[in-house]
């Protein structure tokens, strides 16, 4: 199984802040594809279904923010799940409005969401993280993301989340890369391309060694020269 958990703060106060696109997404996610209908459990709304041939659990906590970690938690006791069943969708400060990033592991950059699941899950899952902008000073950080998304943040908010909901199976492969292009693509942006392969480089030969080699004449093998030659170089019972 695959559990997919997005944070926010729940009720209807909260729904339209830039902290919930985590809660947006799996929404997404859920009318997208054949899920169950969302019930209650590990204080949690969860819905099961599948992606990929795969079964998948969403969760959305609902012990706000800063506890998230409490909820999934239980959910992956429960189901006996590793850090590497887990993807967590959550808003990213430190990413321009519509850029987003997937990898396994790494810090919780401030986040009080990943603290907490970090705290409770475990650190190598895999962390989808939506960018909302920062608003360029410390001082604003909390307002901003208890902020609701302007309505010219649909621009790139609609397609975000058109292009998860449709992809959303390649989470469950694997296809991290692929998923990340398939999204920049609907935002606009370009796929990035593999990096190319470094060339094998040639070790360079020592100037002697090329000396000896290079444009080298062939000796003569008959005439006043070779046997010069053969009288120089040739062994002493010659």
């Amino acid at each position: 199984m695959l559990l997919i958990a997005g944070l926010g703060n729940p009720g209807a106060k909260y729904q339209g802040n830039r902290h919930n696109i985590g809660f947006m997404a799996v929404d997404a996610i859920h009318r997208r594809h054949s899920f169950s209908p969302w019930t209650k459990k590990f204080r949690a709304e969860i819905a099961e279904g599948e992606l990929g041939g795969q079964k998948v659990l969403l969760i959305k906590p609902q012990t706000f923010m800063n506890l998230s970690g409490e909820s999934v938690g239980e959910a992956m006791r429960f189901y006996k799940l590793e850090p590497s069943d887990l993807v967590v969708i959550y808003d990213e400060l430190d990413l321009t409005a519509g850029k987003v990033r997937l990898k396994t592991g790494g810090g919780h950059g401030g986040h009080n969401g990943i603290k907490s699941i970090d705290a409770h899950c475990g650190r190598e899952y895999r962390r989808l993280r939506l960018g909302i902008g920062h608003p360029g000073v410390k001082e604003l950080v909390q307002n901003h993301v208890l902020g609701d998304f302007a309505k010219v943040d649909r621009d790139w908010l609609e397609p975000l989340f058109d292009a998860l909901a449709d992809n959303a199976d390649m989470l469950v492969r694997g296809e991290d890369s692929q998923l990340m292009n398939k999204i920049a693509l609907a935002l606009g942006g370009k796929a990035e391309e593999p990096a190319p392969k470094p060339e094998k480089k040639t070790l360079a030969k020592s100037h002697i060694h090329q000396a000896r080699n290079h444009n080298q004449p062939r000796m003569p093998e008959s005439g006043p020269m070779a046997e010069m030659l053969k009288r120089m170089f040739g062994k002493k019972d010659d």
